[in-house]
């Protein structure tokens, strides 16, 4: 299982985790949901309460992962496969362009 902590500007919104089958899970973390209860990441992924899933890395995370020749580098640089998409969220999203970041969690799921 794998996990990253997801990031709104300076303020922790969630937790994205890849289990061990291969699924994907975000739920929105409890304090982001009582301080923005109206706010978002995603028009699609709206705050609640009840975790998003789905058998395959959200659109939105899809999207904070490099392209092209960018892609290219950070496959190489780091040793990963294009299709390990959750390992590359991990590690080319931690200073994105924009708003959400996404930094991985440790085994005990600390910083």
């Amino acid at each position: 299982m794998r996990q990253g902590a997801v990031y709104y500007g300076n303020v922790r919104a969630g937790i994205i985790t890849e289990t061990d089958e291969g699924q994907f899970i975000f739920r929105y973390d409890e304090n982001f949901i009582k301080q923005f209860p109206d706010d978002f990441i995603t028009f699609t992924m709206p705050v609640r309460e009840q975790p998003y899933e789905a058998n395959h890395l959200f659109p939105f995370f899809e999207g904070l992962i490099p392209e092209g020749w960018l892609l290219d580098i950070a496959t190489k640089s780091w040793k990963i496969n294009q299709n390990d998409r959750m390992g590359l969220l991990l590690v080319c999203c931690q200073d994105c362009i924009g708003a959400v970041s996404v930094r991985q969690l440790g085994k005990d799921n600390e910083e």
